[in-house]
């Protein structure tokens, strides 16, 4: 049976009591993948900030013993900009930059929101939210489609969904115009993994299936390194070190939209593919997460919808030497 939602001082959290918070949520399975959601709520929810997509946050997910999500940050308040986990999704903001302070602009999966002064739109800024729209969730044994409508602007569908029979995590959009204006931004998947619960280390791998040329690299350089079509991590990272880099080497074909991370000290894999090409690709990484951040170009006239869908393929590797 299906079930319908409609929903309309700071705290900051340790590890420890993160997990035993009551947020909304919701748990689905295959038999196969059991994962957990937590589900957008204005008053309550887990995530209530303005740089992601506040549907599809999964704290955890987890395939033949191994795990592939969890909290990956230091600190924990529902309106830190990076305090969220799983395979979510940020939209680059519509309208800000013609708006004045005191002004309006649109974050899809978020709201309308304010600028409240003439710097530069920041994503790890909190916004006010002015108009956070409105929620419908229906919730099957296998999968959840989230519903955000906001009046003249759109209607947001995202459904995170559990392939049968399959070790699959399918997540698919589809984004309706209904304002007067284009909506012309980009979406980029952060792919927070944290697999098995393991620090970066060597032993684990980003793979595409070309080879990749980098620009813009920050970090030690000894901390990851590019060979031919992967990433490969080169040592233990401290607390406070990260890796970042403009990824190239792609085509506009939505095939190179194919990207293998693996964990060869504990056997965790995760093949993700996508019907869209990229529109950029970069990597960044932390002591507790690998990320590959592909972007995928989102323009909707009028009245027309656009759609996307991406696939997650988990698997096991052998670890045996």
């Amino acid at each position: 049976m299906k079930r319908v939602f409609s929903i309309g001082g700071l705290f900051i959290f340790g590890l420890g009591a993160l997990a035993q918070a009551n947020f909304p949520q919701a748990d689905i399975s295959n038999g196969l993948i059991h994962a957990r959601l937590y589900l957008p709520d204005t008053a309550t929810g887990y995530y209530r900030s303005t740089r992601f997509d506040w549907a599809g946050v999964i704290p955890s997910l987890e395939y033949k013993g191994h795990s592939f999500f969890g909290q990956w940050f230091p600190r924990y308040a529902p309106t830190i900009n990076d305090a969220i986990m799983g395979p979510v999704e940020s939209f680059s903001p519509i309208g800000y930059d013609k708006a004045a302070a005191g002004g309006d602009f649109v974050e899809i999966g978020v709201g309308i929101l304010t600028r409240p002064d003439t710097t530069r739109y920041s994503p790890f800024r909190y916004y006010p939210i002015r108009n956070p729209g409105t929620w419908k969730i229906r919730t099957s044994k296998t999968g959840i489609e989230f519903r955000h409508t906001l009046d003249d602007h759109y209607i947001y569908t995202k459904t995170v969904a559990l392939t049968k029979g399959k070790p699959e995590l399918v997540i698919t959009h589809h984004l309706h115009n209904t304002g007067s204006q284009p909506i012309v931004t980009d979406v980029f998947d952060h792919n927070f993994f944290v697999t098995d619960s393991t620090d970066l280390a060597p032993g684990i791998v980003l793979k595409f299936p070309f080879t990749l040329r980098a620009d813009g690299m920050t970090g030690p350089t000894d901390l990851a390194a590019i060979n031919g079509d992967s990433i490969s991590i080169l040592r233990s990272f401290a607390p406070r070190e990260s890796v970042y880099a403009v990824l190239h080497g792609y085509n506009d074909s939505s095939a190179d939209y194919d990207i293998r991370l693996e964990n060869h000290l504990t056997g965790a894999g995760v093949h993700i593919t996508a019907d869209r090409p990229f529109s950029r690709l970069v990597y960044w990484g932390s002591i507790h997460t690998l990320c590959p951040e592909p972007y995928i170009h989102v323009s909707v006239a009028p009245g027309e919808t656009f759609t996307w869908t991406l696939r997650y393929e988990f698997y096991t590797l052998n670890t045996r030497p």
